[in-house]
């Protein structure tokens, strides 16, 4: 039986693909979810490190400093072995800053295209930190949270040669996850929230979340 929520968790992110994996993810823990359009005033904290555990760590950082509330963050990347591990920590900004998903993958597959004999195996990198105080009945002092979890997750598959899947977001209509033939967008929700890389570093951080709650 579920119990009252112990604890208020930020989902530090606007995009809404991550924000219901980490909803599924979460759904039988005692915690109450928040989310960024609750606050008024708080701006975007920018992705200037170079890597995800350092992106990562800002975020849940930034947002629990203005918002008071400990703050769940993530840095994500598709890393393409034939491209060098591109685009890496750049992939939400793969194709242009303001480009959409569907631009993003038409610009991989054409950086593909330039290595025809070269194998297309890739993977997801997910880095997920968490942020904030140590005791929850203690005043929140919001100039000094601290980092109180970092977990990673990965998932390994190749980039299928054009997108096929109506689910998902980002590079999932060209991923194709090991051991399986459907891509991350064609794959049941219930599969993806399995074998993804977010849904390895939120199991994770699940657990370190059931772990400390314990301890209240």
């Amino acid at each position: 039986m579920i119990q009252s929520p112990l604890l208020e968790i930020l989902v530090a992110t606007r995009n809404q693909g991550k924000i219901r994996e980490i909803q599924q993810a979460l759904r039988f823990s005692p915690i109450k979810l928040r989310y960024l359009d609750e606050f008024s005033n708080v701006l975007s904290v920018d992705e200037v490190g170079w890597t995800y555990q350092e992106n990562a760590i800002r975020k849940a950082l930034g947002y629990s400093r203005q918002t008071g509330v400990c703050s769940l963050a993530d840095d994500s990347g598709l890393e393409v072995d034939a491209l060098g591990g591109m685009p890496g920590i750049f992939s939400a900004r793969f194709g242009g800053d303001n480009a959409s998903d569907t631009r993003r993958i038409e610009s991989l597959l054409t950086e593909l295209s330039r290595h025809p004999d070269k194998e297309r195996t890739a993977r997801f990198i997910c880095c997920m930190a968490l942020a904030g105080w140590q005791s929850q009945g203690e005043p929140v002092n919001t100039a000094n949270p601290q980092l109180l979890a970092l977990t990673e997750g990965s998932c390994e598959g190749t980039v299928a040669p054009s997108p096929r899947g109506l689910n998902g977001f980002g590079f999932d209509p060209v991923f194709v996850p090991r051991n399986y033939d459907a891509t991350f967008a064609e794959l049941p929700a219930e599969i993806k929230n399995n074998i993804s890389h977010r849904a390895v570093a939120v199991t994770s951080m699940r657990a370190f979340l059931d772990h400390w709650l314990a301890q209240t």
